[in-house]
């Protein structure tokens, strides 16, 4: 069975040019066929605030106004994706930047306004991974910027992890998949080493004692979910060490 690895970068590594430049010297070493999720808020919220935009956060996560989605459709399948792009084609390899609008490749419904507004964010409803994998077959790596739509004619902002989970699962059931979530520490930490390996007790265990907290949970539920869906291999490391399969933290059913 062929080999397909979903890894997903944030904002903070694609914003930077020798981050980002590092990444993808590994990313492009990987085995198999690839495909790329990245974020953006980082740079999105920069950008806002230098039109005179004030970002509103509540419980650490994005509220997207009308203002605030042109700014991010801006900037993610803008400047973000489109650097990216460029630089995979720098170093050899095609890749082509979408959305999930683009060839209807995710569709999404406008998360509920109760009790919390958070405005034109998206709740991932289904991924058609056939796209993705004809791209995949012919060489080619697609690259996702965190925005998909609600098949009415309306882009919605989405959570690049849960972008790329989604994906991940979309694409299990034809291939041995992987998901690699990329962030700036070297995987899940405990009393500042790194726990090789999670499943869903011990995570449990770490939540209530808040060694796991705020922006990990979700990402730990999506890798868990990704699992339950079919997905191979679930792995949390630093995004210069995609490449070693050794580093990390893996969740485990």
């Amino acid at each position: 069975m062929r080999e397909i690895k979903v890894v997903k970068i944030g904002g903070k590594v694609a914003e930077n040019e020798e981050l980002l430049d590092a990444f993808l010297s590994e990313f492009i070493s990987l085995k198999g066929l690839k495909l790329l999720v990245h974020g953006g808020g980082v740079v999105a919220s920069k950008i806002a605030e230098k039109l005179g935009m004030k970002v509103k956060m509540i419980e650490g996560r994005r509220v997207t106004d009308k203002q605030m989605l042109f700014v991010a459709t801006m900037v993610y399948a803008g400047l973000v994706n489109k650097n990216i792009v460029a630089k995979l084609q720098g170093l050899g390899m095609n890749a082509i930047g979408l959305t999930g609008s683009d060839l209807n490749v995710i569709q999404s419904t406008k998360r509920n306004p109760e009790p919390i507004d958070f405005g034109f964010v998206g709740d991932i409803e289904k991924v058609n991974g056939d796209w993705l994998k004809v791209f995949m077959e012919q060489g080619i790596i697609p690259v996702l910027a965190p925005l998909t739509h609600d098949g009415k004619g309306n882009l919605l902002n989405t959570n690049a992890d849960a972008i790329a989970s989604h994906i991940a699962s979309s694409l299990a059931d034809s291939a041995s998949t992987e998901l690699i979530l990329c962030f700036e520490q070297p995987g899940v930490l405990e009393s500042g080493k790194v726990i090789p390996q999670i499943d869903l007790q011990r995570f449990n265990e770490l939540k209530k004692a808040e060694i796991v907290k705020d922006g990990m949970i979700p990402k730990l539920d999506l890798g868990f979910q990704a699992l339950n869906s079919g997905v191979k291999r679930v792995r949390i490391t630093n995004f210069a060490s995609i490449s070693d399969e050794s580093k990390g933290t893996i969740l485990v059913q």
